[in-house]
């Protein structure tokens, strides 16, 4: 069967998000601990570009199966893992990239969805926590089992922008009940 992305984030409701990013099964791959291990010659750059033996993934189908059984391992290094077999990978800063956020909702009772690279879509909540950076302003989403997307800027300037007009003290964003502090906010 053909994939076919899910439709655009701003025709769906903030619950229809939630509903489908909760429908996505992944893998058990933190129950998997295969003795088969080695190198893939796979790296994610740092703008979210697949690459193996150096050439860039241009299938978002193969991109997309990959993703599902990436694992960040107990040293913070990166792996592919099947049953039968784990690889490393290298990835030079998060293995995924948010492009797209809706936002519904205003203060604490705003919810914030945003899509990935990979079109797997994640609502901002305390399972999934926005975290600002204390060295660098860019901001990152927690996917899954230590995996983090970093907010392409669009995206990022969005959600500040959202921020800012909340005129809170500290600034900062509300999303399903939690409250995400921006890093130099007064």
């Amino acid at each position: 069967m053909p994939y076919t992305p899910p439709p655009e984030l701003a025709s769906l409701s903030i619950a229809e998000i939630a509903e489908l990013a909760a429908a996505q099964k992944l893998p058990p791959v933190d129950q998997w601990d295969p003795q088969d291990s080695g190198d893939s010659e796979m790296r994610i750059a740092a703008d979210g570009t697949w690459y193996h033996q150096g050439d860039p993934i241009r299938r978002p189908a193969m991109v997309r199966a990959f993703s599902s059984i990436l694992r960040r391992e107990p040293d913070d290094s990166y792996a592919l893992v099947t049953p039968y077999q784990k690889l490393g990978i290298i990835v030079e800063d998060a293995p995924f990239v948010a492009v797209e956020l809706e936002s519904e909702g205003s203060g604490a009772e705003r919810t914030l969805a945003f899509r990935l690279n990979t079109d797997h879509l994640v609502v901002a909540d305390a399972d999934h926590p926005l975290r600002f950076g204390t060295d660098k302003p860019q901001p990152y989403l927690q996917v899954r089992r230590g995996l983090e997307a970093v907010l392409a800027r669009p995206v990022y300037y969005q959600l500040v922008e959202l921020a800012l007009e909340e005129d809170g003290d500290p600034v900062g964003i509300w999303s399903a009940g939690t409250f995400f502090p921006i890093a130099g906010g007064s």
